[in-house]
């Protein structure tokens, strides 16, 4: 009896143990419910690529169970193109205790990479996180910076206008000078060049109202423009494509919303998907993993986009050799 006695004893502290563990993992489980998490978004400039990039990020975080309104907040800021603002968003959101920030391009990136101290960083738009010196190495990291890459196919890119137009021999860039993201491009196209038979004319503009300028610079010198994906550049694509209309010089892209805005074709990536690819790794920082562990990745999602209209006006056909590849008709 004595020996039953013990043993119901046993039994007993052995249920009210795993009742008061229950009650405290059920605590801790309501109380992660009930979290609001708070961040920051840090965006260069208004234009559809980054446009596109924060709304797919904030789908990204919604089909993760992320949703404003209730059990996220979000703080927009937005330098429009001034590099001082970067820097006052970055010491902005430091002393917010956010739980993470998004920045949208390379300068917003800089900033906040240099201002935060233990706030979690995630990028996207950012063409060369090495060479804008976020990090040492895309998988080994040392820091607390995650996120994607919109490093350009820039041999897929002009290989499409070489499909386009086998004949042209000189290709010219408009690119700002001043953002690494863009240089980056502009030495790969120039180290690609001869093997595609071609000459790259740069042409540059530090801010948007020289855009016009640089452009109308290429008049004569060039068979056709590309634009990487630069944030000047992006601003004033419907200012480039006025002058190359004028002057029949077709203009090819880098991304979607350049060919959205006239630009004939690219095979390149959408912005939207690499935000949403994003916040697909924002949700994993959020959940717990540390951004140092999370590769910074490019996107997975490559497509052909053409723009039939601009194709037409200027007096162009859809290549034989890429009809089965488009996957976007615009």
């Amino acid at each position: 009896m004595v020996i039953n006695g013990k043993k119901s004893l046993i039994v007993v502290s052995i249920l009210i143990s795993v009742t008061l563990f229950c009650l405290v993992t059920f605590q801790h489980s309501a109380q992660a419910q009930d979290k609001v998490f708070k961040i920051g978004i840090s965006q260069f400039v208004e234009h559809p690529a980054l446009d596109s990039a924060r709304k797919g990020f904030i789908e990204g975080l919604n089909e993760a169970g992320f949703i404003e309104g209730e059990n996220l907040e979000i703080n927009l800021e937005n330098a429009q193109a001034d590099m001082s603002t970067t820097q006052t968003i970055a010491q902005k959101f430091e002393n917010q205790n956010l739980d993470l920030v998004l920045a949208i391009a390379t300068p917003n990136a800089q900033a906040a990479a240099g201002t935060l101290s233990d706030t979690p960083l995630v990028i996207t738009a950012v063409t060369d996180p090495v060479a804008a010196g976020l990090v040492k190495d895309l998988v080994d990291k040392e820091n607390a910076i995650t996120g994607t890459t919109d490093m350009n196919p820039v041999g897929k890119q002009l290989e499409l206008i070489k499909e386009f137009l086998p004949n042209a021999k000189n290709i010219g860039i408009l690119y700002n000078s001043g953002e690494v993201n863009s240089k980056v491009q502009v030495d790969i196209a120039k180290q690609i060049a001869p093997e595609k038979n071609i000459k790259i004319i740069e042409a540059t503009a530090t801010n948007t109202s020289e855009v016009s300028l640089a452009t109308s610079s290429l008049i004569g010198k060039v068979d056709a423009i590309y634009l990487p994906t630069d944030n000047t550049i992006a601003s004033a694509v419907p200012s480039i494509m006025k002058i190359a209309k004028k002057n029949n010089i077709p203009v090819f892209a880098s991304e979607k919303g350049q060919v959205q805005n006239g630009a004939i074709a690219t095979r390149g990536l959408d912005y939207f998907l690499l935000g949403k690819q994003t916040g697909q790794i924002a949700a994993r920082v959020l959940n717990g993993e540390k951004p140092a562990s999370i590769p910074i990745t490019g996107s997975k999602n490559l497509q052909l986009i053409i723009n039939e209209e601009a194709i037409n006006s200027f007096n162009l056909e859809i290549p034989e050799s890429i009809k089965d590849e488009i996957e976007i008709r615009l």
